[in-house]
């Protein structure tokens, strides 16, 4: 999913300055960004109080959205460098296009893994002939600058590893949890997985204390640490910790996100991840130009054009608040 916002800011990202490095509860509330006619999301990360989970550095949340009669998600072929996105679905589908010439239905609890690396578009729509409903996440993982010029490519998973306790089940999408791996492929130690709790169900996850965490509520009620968080909010959890407690008062779903603190600095801007002013620029101006990104064939409409850069110079920085 691209970021449609025509009001594209500077996001100074990366660097452990403010990184937590204990337990806390910090309670995230979205910001509202419509994709689109008929998608409304609700944007996590970036956050005035929080940039970045560990690589992870966007995070947004749609749905449930009743689209019996609508088009669903329709996004226009758009670029990406810099960055990988994961596409998780708990209701619909998701039909995927990109520039390396792949096409794929995304659907619920399946990953869709895309590394854009030095540059990649693709579009993203409902299918023509789909569910009622669309529930989702979808986010970003910074590359680190050791890979972040890799060729660009496509995963595909249908199939990924659980770890089950009663009342309990983790699906790992991206990174380890308690022995279970992902084999999506990923460039920093980090960890994306899907919670799923019964009504009543107490539980405590295993957790790596060198990483930091945050918990994604996408359905039902549930407490974290004690803390409920209703769908749709994030709680970030610092460092620290060598166990999460978790409660369900109704059937719920969370996404848990972590990773070492990332070291570097990053800008990120409209699609982009970069270090300087300068390869920002240069992205925005080949993908208006139409080269480096390539061409999403087969998508039925015009390309997304890039918002304009703002006129003072776009800096890296570390973690801000």
């Amino acid at each position: 999913m691209s970021n449609l916002d025509r009001q594209a800011t500077l996001q100074v990202c990366g660097g452990r300055g403010f990184v937590v490095a204990e337990p806390v509860r910090e309670l995230l509330s979205p910001r509202h960004v419509q994709l689109g006619e008929s998608t409304e999301v609700r944007r996590l990360l970036p956050n005035l109080g929080r940039r970045m989970v560990g690589a992870w550095a966007f995070v947004d949340h749609y749905g449930p959205d009743d689209i019996a009669d609508e088009p669903g998600m329709q996004v226009p072929p758009h670029p990406h460098m810099g960055l990988q996105t994961v596409s998780w679905l708990h209701e619909g589908e998701v039909l995927h296009r990109d520039s390396t010439g792949s096409l794929q239905t995304v659907r619920p609890r399946e990953l869709g893994l895309m590394t854009s690396g030095r540059a990649i578009s693709h579009s993203e729509e409902s299918p023509r002939s789909h569910a009622r409903y669309l529930h989702g996440a979808q986010l970003w993982v910074a590359l680190p600058d050791a890979h972040r010029h890799v060729e660009p490519h496509f995963q595909h998973h249908a199939e990924l590893p659980q770890v089950t306790a009663p009342g309990l089940t983790a699906t790992v999408i991206l990174g380890a949890l308690d022995g279970a791996v992902s084999p999506g492929l990923t460039y920093t130690p980090l960890v994306g997985a899907d919670l799923t709790l019964a009504a009543g169900t107490e539980a405590r996850l295993p957790l790596d204390p060198d990483f930091e965490y945050a918990v994604l509520s996408m359905s039902g009620e549930a407490h974290v640490d004690d803390v409920p968080v209703l769908p749709g909010s994030m709680l970030y959890l610092g460092c620290g910790r060598t166990e999460l407690p978790l409660r369900a008062a109704s059937d719920a779903g969370l996404m848990l996100l972590g990773g070492e603190p990332f070291e570097e600095e990053i800008v990120m801007w409209w699609n982009f991840v970069g270090r300087t002013d300068d390869e920002i620029r240069q992205a925005r101006e080949d993908w208006m130009s139409g080269t480096r990104f390539g061409e999403v064939k087969g998508y039925d409409g015009a390309p997304l054009p890039a918002p304009e850069v703002p006129a003072t110079p776009l800096k890296a920085r570390g973690r801000v608040r």
